[in-house]
């Protein structure tokens, strides 16, 4: 598993950096009403996303969370407002916000039980008609039809902790109805053989992949040993849902 204090510094390079963020701050946007005064990005990471949310939108108060010191000191230099807290515990009333968004979350909560927490805190800290935006199948969106793919498949998580109808489920039970969806390309993230090589040594495929032993070295030189090694492959779709939280009464 990554330590993402480590990983604080090098974060955005390795991860499409801005073009991705701002795709997928406007498709977030997108989905968030006009009438949005407040915004909680739980597990914001380096910030990067949530200030495009707050630049995107004059006027919406944005603040970021994230369980991580070194994420959390990064984004504060971006946003200003952002507190260290565990997505599955919020330190926030019931109530407190308009909406909540979470990118490239829950894919990465493996622990029994933490997705379910972290969208159950979503809800309560949500008024009434407030709207949680989550990604949801992020893993799946790399699924690119590539040979990268093909040498993935033999390792692949069978239950992800963010599909789709999990979410809902989940959703359903505190209170949230699906209201919409969006799509965003995740600029600067198609792989090629030779740094999805580098990504399985270093871990970056937990969410994604079981490797058990010696596993992560094999599978890493079947894919340094794919054709055109530097080639990028296509990059990935991701998708967000949105969910209202429902009136009382």
């Amino acid at each position: 598993m990554l330590d993402y204090n480590d990983e604080a510094a090098t974060y955005d390079a390795s991860r499409g950096g801005v073009p991705r963020a701002e795709a997928a701050a406007a498709a977030l946007l997108g989905l968030i009403p006009a009438s949005t005064r407040s915004l909680l990005d739980i597990g914001c990471g380096t910030g990067l996303v949530t200030e495009r949310i707050a630049a995107g939108r004059p006027g919406l108060r944005v603040t970021g969370s994230d369980a991580a010191l070194g994420m959390a000191l990064v984004a504060r230099q971006r946003v200003g407002d952002v507190v260290l807290a565990d997505a599955r515990q919020l330190p926030l009333r019931e109530g407190a916000v308009d909406a909540v968004t979470a990118v490239w979350l829950l894919h990465l909560l493996r622990g029994e039980g933490d997705v379910r927490a972290v969208v159950a805190q979503a809800a309560r800290v949500l008024r009434p008609g407030g709207v949680f935006v989550t990604t949801v199948d992020k893993d799946a969106s790399h699924d690119v039809g590539s040979d990268i793919d093909e040498a993935f498949a033999p390792y692949l998580v069978p239950t992800p902790s963010d599909g789709t109808e999990r979410i809902v489920e989940y959703a359903a039970a505190v209170g949230l109805d699906v209201v919409g969806s969006a799509r965003f390309v995740g600029h600067g993230q198609g792989r090629t053989p030779l740094s999805a090589a580098r990504g399985v040594r270093r871990g970056y495929y937990v969410s994604r992949l079981v490797l058990p032993g010696t596993e992560a070295e094999r599978l890493a030189r079947v894919l340094a040993g794919l054709p055109e090694p530097d080639r990028r492959r296509a990059e990935p779709d991701y998708r967000l849902l949105a969910f209202q939280r429902r009136s009382s009464g």
